[in-house]
């Protein structure tokens, strides 16, 4: 199993509106085009962003536009802005294993430790990067 793409298209929804000029419209279909998905996926992401306060959407193709600066936006808060995880839980541990047998009675909590510093670890990795230095590492690839 994998975690939902929702967290790379918002990151790419989002270096998308940090590279463009004030006056640039930049619509959903033209997001869409650049992710290579449908825009209805966009616009959704979008709605996500919007409710975390990272975006702004003006209605009737007005566009939308990044309300922070990029440098004030940690990949923490894009990841938790399209819940791509419920808060916590970014692993589950099988949900009926067999209370007769001592490992299925017991796996949970052998794990559970384990599991929370694993999302911590995460969670402090994302929250060092910021949409900013995304942007500048697109602009080094796009140079190179």
């Amino acid at each position: 199993m994998q975690i939902s793409s929702r967290f790379s298209v918002a990151v790419h929804v989002l270096a998308l509106l940090a590279g463009q000029k004030p006056a640039a419209l930049l619509s959903s279909e033209r997001m869409a085009g650049s992710v290579g998905t449908n825009p209805v996926v966009v616009r959704r992401i979008l709605g996500q962003l919007k409710r975390a306060g990272l975006v702004e959407v003006r209605p009737a193709s007005g566009g939308t536009f990044l309300r922070p600066a990029p440098a004030g936006v940690s990949l923490l808060d894009v990841y938790r802005a399209v819940e791509v995880v419920a808060e916590g839980k970014l692993f589950h541990v099988h949900g009926h294993p067999s209370p007769k047998c001592l490992v299925g009675r017991n796996i949970q909590g052998a794990l559970e430790a384990t599991l929370a510093r694993a999302q911590a670890a995460l969670e402090a990795e994302l929250a060092g990067v910021t949409l900013a230095q995304v942007v500048a590492s697109l602009d080094a690839a796009v140079a190179a």
